[in-house]
């Protein structure tokens, strides 16, 4: 089952230009039909953890932050401070989608049970690239939420408790 969607949305991308300067842009991008063990989710939270800030912001300067563009179609732009276009020269010239974790409501599915089963379910998902309004993944990438769970409670199940965890346990190690 697949309810109504519209056939474009829009997603956080981030660019690192090569006259030194970081690009934060939404750009409009098809959502694809899902594969048979895929499922769309609607977006409706994501948090911002400390591992989503070094490719979002790539350590510019967000003081000389400008932005410019359409209020539905804003346009970031600010200074990367010296040495910084070095570090990033992999990524310069290339849009990358941003938010490593978050949650929504599965609103279509592939042919899979697994994924048909996830339908109308509120989920959390890490699957990279949740700065988006729709987000398609793999069923097996979804975590269910119980019934009554808003997206926001569970939009950081993944990142910060793995963070806590791994702390508390190169804390016992390390006595």
């Amino acid at each position: 089952m697949t309810t109504t969607r519209p056939e474009t949305a829009k997603e956080l991308r981030s660019l690192v230009r090569d006259d030194g300067r970081l690009e934060l842009s939404l750009r409009e991008v098809s959502i694809p039909e899902p594969q048979p063990n895929e499922v769309l989710i609607r977006v409706e939270a994501a948090p911002i953890n400390p591992s989503d800030l070094g490719l979002l912001l790539a350590g510019a300067d967000m003081s000389t932050a400008r932005v410019t563009g359409p209020t539905d179609s804003p346009v970031v732009t600010a200074a990367l401070p010296a040495g910084a276009l070095k570090a990033m020269a992999a990524r310069v010239g290339t849009s990358l989608p941003v938010g490593n974790e978050g949650a929504g409501t599965v609103i279509g599915a592939g042919s899979a049970p697994s994924a048909q089963a996830l339908v109308g379910k509120v989920v959390a998902v890490a699957g990279g690239s949740m700065y988006a309004q729709y987000r398609c993944v793999d069923a097996s990438m979804c975590l269910v939420l119980p019934n009554g769970t808003p997206a926001s409670a569970g939009a950081s199940s993944f990142v910060n408790p793995l963070t806590a965890l791994g702390m508390v346990e190169t804390m016992r190690r390390e006595g």
